[in-house]
């Protein structure tokens, strides 16, 4: 049993698994689910609130990852950081290079090559 076989079963339940069921379906004891749980916590990978079911207290999971990792993305490109935040540079957007690298790094993609769709979209007249 890993954190990464915790965080899968937790991912897919969008309203949230109970910590009572996932030491169940992956077959560990609580103690070790507990352990598991609070790594996730730590890591802020998932969040939790208190549950009661059948009168017994526990607790939802839920997956935190999306919510982080996306309050970013319209800065990010190709995991590389827009460089006009917090630039302090008094510079021409025109002819800053920093910032003609990371459009560049957008039109590349991760794998290095041009994408032809973007070709194809920029050729309509459709971006």
């Amino acid at each position: 049993m890993s954190v990464e076989e915790a965080l899968e079963y937790i991912k897919s339940h969008p309203e949230g698994a109970l910590q009572s069921d996932l030491w169940k379906v992956l077959k560990i004891d609580s103690r070790k689910c507990s352990r598991i749980v609070a790594k996730l916590l730590k890591d802020n990978i998932v969040t939790r609130a208190v549950e009661s079911v059948d009168g017994i207290r526990t607790y939802r999971l839920f997956c935190s990852e999306k919510s982080h990792s996306r309050r970013f993305d319209p800065l990010l490109a190709v995991d590389a950081f827009e460089p006009c935040a917090g630039c302090i540079e008094e510079c021409i957007p025109e002819h800053c290079a920093n910032l003609s690298e990371w459009i560049f790094s957008i039109v590349m993609g991760e794998d290095g090559e041009i994408s032809i769709d973007k070709i194809h979209l920029e050729k309509s007249g459709k971006s």
